[in-house]
């Protein structure tokens, strides 16, 4: 299920729930009965391969364009 973080106008509070994407826009209420809350906008990172983090090199040779043939440029 998605997890989606929220911050309390009231307490400043920032917390987060796990709830269906149905439900992503639904009022949320602070662990300390706050109603006036805003969702945050959370960043994702997604890594992966092999290396550790390192940035990985695009494979050399061929073409490129719309059909990787060559022919388009």
């Amino acid at each position: 299920m998605p997890r989606y973080d929220f911050r309390c106008r009231s307490c400043g509070a920032t917390f987060e729930l796990r709830r269906a994407m149905a439900q992503a826009n639904d009022p949320a209420v602070c662990p300390q009965g706050h109603e006036d809350t805003v969702k945050l906008l959370s960043a994702v990172a997604v890594t992966g391969g092999a290396g550790g983090g390192a940035p990985q090199q695009a494979p050399s040779g061929g073409g490129g364009g719309c059909c990787g043939g060559g022919c388009c440029g």
